[in-house]
């Protein structure tokens, strides 16, 4: 029985030394259930705390593949399936020079709270590799997916694990990944989500984290009797979520001032419109370009070297990477008069900088519940597979909506603290004990 989060901490920490994202993701959610966990014993009896740290399975593999010019290159690939007490491990692959065990051990960790609160019976997974398409050619990217799904293939299913997307996987790479998959297994199954409209993918797909995201944002506006309409929005990244968090935005009447990458951002503070998003996402999805263009093309800001933290908002959707946020981007933000950070990305604010957002009572939706929508709609896109039926359009964003709604609610109903909703602990406690309930129910497996 450990007495305290630091003492549970540090044998987290021990048994899983230099992971220091995987430590922050489990501090965060430790500290939020700590007080239930003194209240319910029972929980630390069964060493629940121990088990759900622990991944059930972690596969790490070789990825040997030859380049354009007929050279061998070697990667590394990974699949950390860390729970299905809920449902089949359900997480993306993201391929990324980044990537490391301790990445995604934190966003596989994540990812069984985050499933949990969509209310879908997905359990929680994550994988990728350290191979980046970027720069790569079309072949090239063929090579090594089909190489990497040699391996994988061995230990995913429709009933065991559905990877999906993320960072440096999009179309193109499931594309490919799931060719493969089927050309070794010889059956055409829902082992992957993501796919292509015309062989198994669901509508709002692409759309669905972005989009969450901003649903998510508008039901914490509301608890304060506010919307979008009018709202200056800040968003980091220019990838698919950053693209369609700002389509989300402009449709409910917001204004998105920034954009960025890894190199830096640009401000537009007449705001960007449906017209120049579309020449953004033509851009980035297309020509693989880098935002600075848009900086040039439209003759506004660009800040070298720069998130968009600076800017003037009212609404902050960090929608890049983890850790973009830290303590000064916080404060800067706060007094630049904005209400509402909705993380559409895995865990973008550091600790200090959620400790700013907590201690001044904005409106703040970490990414386990305000990102959900991607795994959301792969999870539709896993019930469509099921029973070969295909769901409209609107069909699939109602659901979305509803499901984004949910998961507000839950979060309301755990994290409400007088007139203030603390969304990191209702997030966290309505994930885990769900999750918990269900490892008891099952045994010490």
């Amino acid at each position: 029985m450990y007495k305290t989060v630091d003492a549970f901490m540090e044998y987290a920490i021990n048994k899983n030394p230099g992971q220091n994202e995987f430590h922050q993701a489990v501090k965060e959610v430790v500290e939020s259930i700590w007080d239930y966990l003194q209240e319910n014993p029972h929980y630390q009896h069964a060493k629940i705390l121990d088990r759900i740290i622990e991944p059930e399975r972690v596969i790490m593999f070789r990825v040997p593949w030859r380049d354009d010019q007929g050279l061998v290159q070697v990667n590394r690939g990974y699949r950390v399936e860390f729970n299905s007490a809920i449902g089949p491990y359900k997480g993306g692959l993201r391929f990324h020079s980044s990537v490391s065990l301790s990445i995604l051990k934190f966003l596989g960790f994540e990812q069984i709270f985050k499933n949990s609160l969509t209310t879908l019976p997905m359990g929680g997974g994550k994988g990728g590799s350290d191979f980046d398409p970027k720069g790569k050619s079309e072949n090239e990217v063929m090579s090594f997916c089909q190489s990497f799904m040699t391996e994988l293939c061995q230990h995913i299913g429709p009933v065991t694990d559905v990877p999906a997307g993320d960072i440096g996987v999009g179309g193109r790479e499931i594309g490919y990944l799931f060719g493969q998959y089927k050309r070794i297994r010889n059956e055409f199954t829902g082992v992957l989500t993501g796919k292509g409209l015309n062989w198994g993918g669901s509508l709002i797909r692409p759309e669905a984290t972005g989009y969450g995201c901003v649903y998510f944002a508008d039901q914490m506006l509301k608890t304060r009797k506010e919307s979008f309409k009018g709202k200056t929005v800040a968003v980091s990244g220019s990838g698919n979520v950053a693209q369609y968090a700002t389509e989300k935005v402009i449709d409910l009447g917001g204004k998105v001032v920034t954009l960025s990458d890894s190199s830096g951002s640009i401000y537009d503070p007449e705001g960007i419109d449906t017209e120049k998003l579309q020449w953004a996402m033509d851009l980035k999805n297309n020509k693989r370009g880098r935002i600075k263009e848009y900086a040039e093309n439209f003759g506004v800001e660009y800040w070298e070297g720069k998130r968009p933290w600076e800017a003037t908002c009212d609404v902050a959707l960090p929608c890049a990477t983890q850790n973009e946020i830290n303590q000064l981007d916080a404060e800067t933000l706060i007094k630049n008069g904005c209400i509402c950070v909705a993380e559409g990305a895995n865990m973008p604010s550091t600790p200090e900088a959620i400790d700013v957002y907590l201690h001044n009572k904005i409106l703040y939706g970490p990414g386990k519940a305000a990102n959900a929508g991607g795994v959301a709609v792969s999870g539709l896109e896993m019930s469509q597979n099921a029973t070969n039926i295909r769901w409209s359009r609107e069909e699939v964003d109602s659901r979305l909506h509803s499901i984004m709604c949910s998961i507000h609610e839950a979060c309301e109903a755990y994290g409400k603290d007088g007139d203030f909703i603390n969304y990191v602990k209702g997030a966290n406690l309505a994930g885990f004990i769900k999750v918990a309930d269900a490892m008891l129910d099952q045994g010490v497996v």
